[in-house]
């Protein structure tokens, strides 16, 4: 009988805590479309984006400062300023204008691609080389939701549904090199410097475009913003960089697949919103490749 190495045992306890934190960022990261999307009925999506990033900043400045955390070094900067622009500014300004267009359950559909962007850039920015069957689910899931879209016609809105892809190519960028990071600098310390980096900029434009007044904002629109600057924008990252690190970036990766699976639950929950057979039949196919994609992922 063929016996595991205790060798192997640190490495398999490590993919297995990766796998977990992983899956725990994206249960956080399931509520931000439905939670913008209650936001952007009354804030400026614009000011949402540079609202919630100045709140997260000040937050990560102040763990930072509490800890007692050295400075990234000169060379950790640049990447640094990809995660920035990926996850602090990107992919929330995308989808915050997106959501203007569609609903955020047609809008989570699109983020079954978000694994197959994240693995693209583990290979091209983390060195990753999953096996060629793991592309073929990673492949399949993506197929699986963009035929959903084209089966619907796009007709929600071409503007809306561009949008969203381009959010996601920029939020795939922003989580591998976010996770190859993490591997030297940690993963909660990856995004608070990435948070601190782009706070004064934030705080300035959010301060030029803040409405004349917040008189009318309703309760919901005010627990929206806490949770997307709060949840989304610090906790989640915190758990999902870790995660990445731990188990590897295109295989963790694939866990987002699940994410729509759990957005459109709180969509039809939260928002009332009408989710149909059709998507929850593309969400369970896609589900089921999240587990062909962890098998052949190394």
């Amino acid at each position: 009988m063929q016996r595991t190495s205790p060798l192997n045992t640190p490495a398999i306890a490590t993919s297995t805590r990766g796998w977990l934190n992983g899956f725990i960022g994206v249960l956080i990261f399931s509520g931000s479309l439905p939670a913008t999307r209650v936001a952007v009925l009354e804030f400026d999506p614009v000011f949402l984006t540079l609202a919630r990033a100045s709140i997260a900043g000040v937050l990560a400045l102040c763990l930072l400062l509490l800890s007692r955390e050295k400075r990234p070094a000169r060379n950790q900067l640049l990447s640094l300023a990809v995660v920035a622009i990926g996850v602090v500014l990107g992919f929330p300004l995308l989808t915050a204008l997106a959501l203007q267009y569609v609903t955020s359950a047609h809008s989570i559909v699109f983020l079954g691609l978000l694994p197959l962007a994240t693995a693209a850039f583990a290979v091209l920015r983390g060195g990753e080389r999953p096996r060629p069957v793991f592309w073929g689910f990673s492949v399949l899931g993506s197929l699986l939701v963009v035929g959903f879209a084209v089966s619907q016609g796009l007709s929600a809105s071409p503007k809306g549904d561009m949008l969203m892809l381009m959010a996601v190519l920029v939020c795939g960028l922003g989580y591998a090199e976010g996770a190859k990071l993490s591997r030297t600098l940690g993963g909660w310390q990856v995004i608070s410097w990435a948070l601190v980096l782009s706070l004064p900029l934030m705080l300035v434009l959010a301060g030029c475009l803040a409405p004349a007044s917040f008189t009318g904002i309703s309760t919901p629109a005010w627990l929206s913003l806490a949770y997307v600057s709060l949840f989304s924008m610090l906790i989640g990252f915190v758990f999902w960089y870790r995660g990445l690190a731990q188990g590897g970036i295109a295989a963790v990766g694939q866990l987002q697949l699940l994410q729509p699976f759990f957005g459109l639950a709180l969509a039809a929950t939260l928002l009332h919103e009408q989710v149909s057979l059709g998507m929850l039949g593309v969400t369970v196919a896609v589900i089921l490749c999240v587990a062909g994609a962890r098998k052949f992922s190394r």
